[in-house]
């Protein structure tokens, strides 16, 4: 049977080796490595958006940069367009990279300071070949900046990212992705250095574009009330791992998790009477070190609901309802 998922990712592991001084390498024999994801799964049907959230650190961006294989996983399987793509050389990914595109967070360090926009936005479409000519790939440059809304188009084509605002900037970044129409859009933190009224609008607008071109999103963020504006799953990360998976109602009404309660204790409320009346979990302690995380549950050393067992057993992923799933032995003894 075919898998219906536009991207399905399978115990997805990635380490990176740590550099050691010619002293270090001297008196120790084992290679230590940071242990950035370990054994993550989730799928992402086709014009669905699923939300990747965790604090800084938690192994969000590598894990999207994984996803469209900019780095070489070390173990695991990813799947696109019901294709097992993990064996594939860069040259064979070549063909696949104007279906999959992403959006990084900060524009100025995106584009090339030298490259006016409107050349920034043409030059995938020079690379994969779409258009007859320089004449229609203009033209098709000038269409996708009005439907970012830089307007009018051709005041911007001739500009240079530094003549231009961060927000204006960020939509650049979304036109230059969306250009060779992709299926598939990894949005990492792409509204996080913005200004909040600022960051609404884009928001609006990246739901407006996956209406208009069917896309399948994967929005990174740090941000957990970010999310209810965009996405329809959540997918909690901490150290490597996921640790609750649920639609966005059942994060939002029916956190499971200890960290993801926390997380959702720190959203603030609009209105000051739910915030004064609003239960803070803060964890304690900090973020364990990945190169040396612990054992067991990743988040036992700040959980306050933690038992022995957790400190030796990392906790199997539990279902507890259609589509909620946990990772934390709370659940695994019901």
């Amino acid at each position: 049977m075919k898998d219906s998922a536009l991207v399905a990712v399978e115990n997805l592991v990635k380490h990176f080796p740590v550099r050691m001084n010619f002293i270090q390498m001297l008196f120790t024999r084992e290679k230590k490595k940071v242990h950035a994801v370990n054994g993550v799964s989730f799928r992402i049907e086709e014009g669905q958006t699923l939300g990747l959230v965790g604090e800084s650190g938690s192994g969000k961006t590598t894990t999207g940069r994984l996803v469209l294989k900019l780095i070489e996983p070390t173990d695991g399987r990813i799947k696109f367009m019901g294709k097992d793509i993990t064996p594939l050389k860069p040259k064979e990914m070549r063909p696949l990279r104007r279906e999959m595109q992403i959006v990084f967070q900060d524009p100025l360090a995106s584009l090339n300071p030298y490259m006016k926009i409107g050349e920034a936005v043409r030059h995938p479409l020079v690379i994969h070949k779409i258009g007859r000519n320089r004449i229609q790939q203009r033209e098709m440059v000038l269409e996708m900046l009005e439907k970012v809304n830089l307007r009018p188009p051709e005041e911007f084509y001739n500009r240079y990212p530094r003549q231009i605002s961060g927000g204006q900037r960020q939509r650049v970044v979304i036109a230059r992705a969306l250009i060779t129409r992709p299926k598939f859009v990894v949005a990492d933190e792409a509204v996080a250095m913005l200004d909040v009224s600022i960051r609404s609008q884009l928001l609006k607008l990246m739901v407006d574009l996956k209406k208009e071109f069917n896309l399948t999103y994967l929005f990174i963020t740090h941000d957990l009330a970010t999310t209810k504006y965009i996405c329809d799953r959540i997918a909690v990360m901490y150290l490597g791992h996921i640790v609750e998976e649920g639609s966005f109602k059942d994060i939002y009404s029916e956190p499971a998790h200890p960290y993801t309660k926390a997380l959702i204790s720190a959203v603030p409320e609009p209105d000051p009477k739910i915030m004064e009346t609003k239960k803070k979990m803060i964890p304690s302690g900090e973020v364990p070190n990945a190169i040396e995380p612990p054992p067991g549950c990743p988040f036992h050393p700040r959980c306050p609901y933690k038992e022995a067992v957790c400190s030796r057993i990392f906790p199997e992923v539990v279902e507890i309802s259609e589509g909620h799933k946990v990772a934390c032995h709370i659940y695994a003894k019901k």
